[in-house]
């Protein structure tokens, strides 16, 4: 994936990253919809059910008078005209069940909507009151994240009104990056835990006094006096005004840092200062809430302000599992959840094992009874933990083990893309919500409040590398939650979606990044389905009851995506038979728009919105096939799918070519089409294309753009013809050194042993795999490792020529070596630096292709030269860049190729400066 003026995260006192321009017809307006869902009206819900029944209807009427009526009537009927007729009742069936899916979800949601009674907060105050010790522990999987994201996603959970909260960010970064902006952004991510907990002392030790000095002085069966309720009113006053001031504080760049400030801060500042208007009305009436009211009330203010706030990597201990997915950086942190570690240094790295009596723990982990899964770019409204956690614990509920409220986009989008594809998570919020009324709810990972207790029934492990690796959240495909939630039922837990707007995450802003969500989204629901048919027989087998609208809801949840893009690519690519055409078509297709419409202008878009999203499922249309065709690929291979981040740019993310070319493919074919159909009065096929071809257009001019089109495909050519120039002479002089010198290694096996690293020995039981060489090799890693290693020092110093990349003397050990001539070796390192722009092309190439194999062997020429000019740090960075191509991460790899690249040029430039005089 190609980025374009894509900025690093700013350090501590840069300046900002530059917010993103405003397009014409993007959104507005940054206030969000209420929490609450409004209370449908009998007539839509009586709507909603017409619509369904007309559904059903139409596709009935259109097999009677279509399909029925050509295989009575026409005697001409030939094997073309049969098959066409076949696929094209397919087609339409699974598009028309899809339809009947949309409207069965949204009819539950509203059943839903009509029936929800909110808690009043007294009840949740109570319910939480007078020694409540369970603990919530929020878990915020982050890698590479911009700073300022993560920082208003871990405030957002720190302020939440919940007695008992630990928020531990696991950072998923290179834990010993080189390039200075990878080492600032990492220190400053780290830094934000301490941060929060800093600020938070002041109020919070106020607020625990206060409560503390109310409990101690009045007697528990002594009525409240108006002055208490004046003093507490007084302490409500400062923490709105502490949250108000924060919110004035705060940068505004874009409408996340809008929604932050008005929503998160100051939204509860509001909360907090009607509490005191009421408190003082009370008191200048000469009353006072009840004793154990005003308890509630000072204890609401220490739960706002109390929170352990920490942070964790698992990439420092060797113990842990370094899959590259999300879901396996939370699995890391909740194996280790309930239990103390030792840490034990070996020469693999730092291990983590259970504490033995007698010994002081360096990491205690303390058990806890929920965790709340969150994304590093969401925000929670203030009492999520509250009313999620008091809805676990309602009678009935003791076998619900996820709960969450599906996320909601960001309000005043800058660009009309963020804006649509912010459309559509509104609408699966409703989808979500209506699917848990029929017992068909999906865990969406962005967020959710779990039990731990159920985690650990659905946990299996395996012994990988010689440590027990557990395993609770599925890594097997990109879509961890869904299968997880096949898990999680299959051991009698259910799921539940809360019915309020409590959490929202971001949307991608631009082509680019929305192809890499999408494609990650079309992805892993046809692998998991045959789980989902295991699950439902075994259901079955138990004689539990298992309604046919679940199953029919969750198929079309998970392989709806396969089928709607390859029909929708069949009839735009396909000239059927005008014969099989008919309006009843057409009619069964128009309950689906208008239920849609109707859920656009209720999430606050427009009712047109529904062409628009029409044209943008067709630019989409090549990203869900990619992803769908992954899936199949993946079921025959049996491999894991890298987690593909998507990415966050100021300015935009490229696009693959091909995802830019196929729709326009799209609108030129409807095009041909329409011309075609015109000429020979197909007027059916001729209107169906001319609407295709309109909106697919206009959905390229709108999301994509004309110009980044244009970019986007030269990007692709070029890289796509590109081919490295052929080695120059020198370049040639170069490659047979490195040959004579790799003989050279292979000749000296009677040369004398080197000295042998016993930590590798007894911790591997063998010699370091990495290591199984002899000779010259061995006695050139032995004077590598004799000396500090170069790269302990910042980049920037040895830019400098403060600190030096180089072993000078191994460049000229290295003529030595080969033919006794020193200047042999200065030869084989001016023509390391002539080739390095060439190596790097390569590689550069490699990754963005996702080729591994290209990518392994130009990291290995970079890290062979590497080794004999004595450039010990840029070998050092190519092999973690090996590491994570070996993994087949390349998220990783293309993070890590920055600091190769930095490494390199300093490098390259010590060279420069003096080769020649070494």
């Amino acid at each position: 994936m190609t980025v374009i003026d894509a900025p690093t995260t700013p350090a501590e006192g840069a300046a900002p990253t530059p917010s993103r321009r405003r397009q014409w017809g993007a959104e507005r307006s940054t206030t969000p919809l209420p929490t609450r869902h409004r209370r449908p009206r009998p007539l839509t819900i009586t709507a909603g059910r017409l619509a369904m029944l007309a559904t059903a209807l139409c596709w009935l009427a259109y097999v009677i008078t279509t399909v029925l009526q050509q295989l009575v009537e026409n005697d001409d009927f030939d094997l073309r005209l049969t098959l066409e007729l076949v696929s094209y009742l397919v087609t339409v069936t699974f598009l028309t069940f899809s339809a009947l899916m949309y409207m069965m979800a949204r009819q539950g949601a509203l059943y839903r909507f009509r029936d929800h009674v909110r808690s009043p907060r007294e009840q949740l105050d109570r319910h939480f009151s007078g020694g409540y010790d369970k603990l919530v522990t929020v878990l915020i999987p982050s890698y590479v994240e911009e700073v300022s994201v993560v920082r208003k996603t871990m405030w957002s959970a720190a302020l939440q009104e919940f007695p008992n909260l630990r928020l531990v960010l696991l950072i998923d970064d290179p834990p010993h990056p080189t390039a200075p902006e990878r080492i600032a952004s990492l220190a400053a991510t780290k830094a934000l835990a301490e941060e929060i907990e800093s600020a938070l002392a002041g109020p919070r030790d106020r607020f625990v006094e206060a409560a503390t000095t109310f409990t101690v002085r009045g007697r528990p069966d002594a009525p409240a006096r108006p002055a208490e309720a004046v003093a507490l009113a007084e302490h409500y006053a400062f923490a709105a005004t502490w949250l108000r001031e924060m919110a004035d504080a705060e940068t505004m760049k874009d409408h996340t840092d809008d929604f932050f400030a008005d929503q998160v801060l100051r939204g509860l500042a509001a909360d907090l200062e009607l509490t005191e208007r009421a408190l003082r009305t009370a008191a200048e009436s000469g009353e006072a809430p009840a004793r154990e009211r005003m308890r509630q009330l000072h204890d609401r203010l220490a739960w706002i302000f109390t929170a352990e706030v920490t942070s964790f990597q698992r990439k420092q201990y060797a113990s842990l599992s370094h899959e590259a997915n999300k879901a396996m950086n939370l699995n890391s942190y909740i194996s280790l959840i309930g239990r103390d570690w030792k840490l034990e240094p070996t020469a693999g790295g730092a291990v983590l094992r259970p504490v033995e009596p007698g010994e002081v723990e360096d990491l205690s982990v303390p058990a806890t009874q929920y965790l709340l899964t969150l994304d590093a770019d969401s925000m929670l409204l203030q009492d999520y933990c509250l009313r999620l956690v008091e809805f676990l614990e309602q009678p009935g509920n003791e076998q619900v083990a996820v709960t969450q409220t599906p996320y909601s986009s960001y309000r005043g989008a800058p660009t009309r893309i963020e804006r649509l594809a912010g459309a559509t998570t509104d609408i699966q919020h409703i989808q979500h919500q209506g699917m848990t009324y029929f017992g068909a709810t999906f865990w969406v990972g962005a967020n959710a409040v779990i039990r731990t207790e159920a985690l650990e029934d659905i946990a299996h492990s395996e012994v990988v590398g010689g440590f027990p690796i557990t395993t609770y959240i599925q890594d097997r495909t990109v879509i961890e939650d869904t299968e997880s939630s096949v898990d999680i039922e299959a051991h009698g837990w259910t799921l539940a979606n809360y019915p309020e707007r409590l959490s929202y995450s971001a949307t991608p802003p631009d082509f680019g990044s929305l192809v890499v969500q999408r494609r990650r989204w079309a992805n892993g629901g046809l692998i998991i389905w045959p789980k989902l048919a295991s699950l439902v027989a075994m259901r079955r087998r138990r004689r539990e009851p298992v309604l046919f609208r679940e199953v029919l809801l969750r198929t079309n949840y998970m392989a709806s995506i396969a089928w709607a893009s390859f029909g929708l690519l069949f009839l735009l690519a396909y000239p059927y038979d005008s014969r099989l055409l008919s309006v009843w078509v057409f009619l069964a297709a128009v309950p689906y728009f208008l239920c849609m419409g109707a859920d656009l202008r209720y999430s606050g878009y427009r009712f047109t919105d529904i062409f628009r999203i029409y044209g943008f499922n067709l630019v989409l249309l090549a990203v869900n096939l990619a992803g769908v065709l992954k899936s199949l690929q993946q079921m025959v291979s049996g491999e894991k799918i890298p987690f593909a981040r998507t990415p966050k740019v100021a300015d935009r993310t490229a696009s693959p070519a091909i995802y830019v070319l196929v729709p326009w493919a799209i609108v030129i074919f409807s095009a041909l089409t329409l011309y075609r159909d015109i000429n020979a009065q197909n007027w059916g096929n001729a209107a169906f294309a001319a609407f295709n071809a309109t909106l697919c257009l206009y959905a390229i001019i709108a999301y994509i753009g004309i110009w980044n089109s244009v970019v986007d495909i030269v990007l692709g050519v070029a890289d796509w013809l590109f081919v490295p120039a052929g080695p120059s002479r020198r370049e040639k002089r170069a490659a047979k050194l490195a040959a004579r010198a790799a003989a050279a290694e292979r000749e000296a096996g009677d040369a004398p042993p080197a000295e042998l690293d016993w930590r590798s020995v007894l911790y591997y039981g063998e010699v370091d795999p990495d290591l199984r060489r002899d000779g010259p090799y061995l006695e050139r890693r032995r004077r590598v490792t004799s000396v500090s290693r170069t790269w302990s020092a910042p980049i920037d110093r040895h830019a400098s020529g403060e600190v030096s990349l180089l072993r000078r003397e191994e460049i000229e050990n290295l003529g030595t070596e080969l033919e006794d001539r020193p200047d042999l070796g200065v030869e084989f390192a001016d023509a390391f630096a002539q080739m390095w722009p060439t190596r790097r092309a390569r590689l550069r190439t490699a990754l963005d292709t996702e080729d591994p194999i290209a990518a392994r062997d130009a990291l290995a020429s970079i890290r062979v030269s590497a080794m004999m000019v004595g450039a010990d740090q840029l070998e050092g960075s190519a092999t973690e860049l090996l590491e994570a191509v070996g993994r087949i991460d390349f998220d990783q790899a293309r993070a890590a190729l920055a600091e190769l690249d930095a490494v390199g040029e300093a490098t390259i430039a010590e060279l420069a400066r003096g080769v020649r005089t070494a």
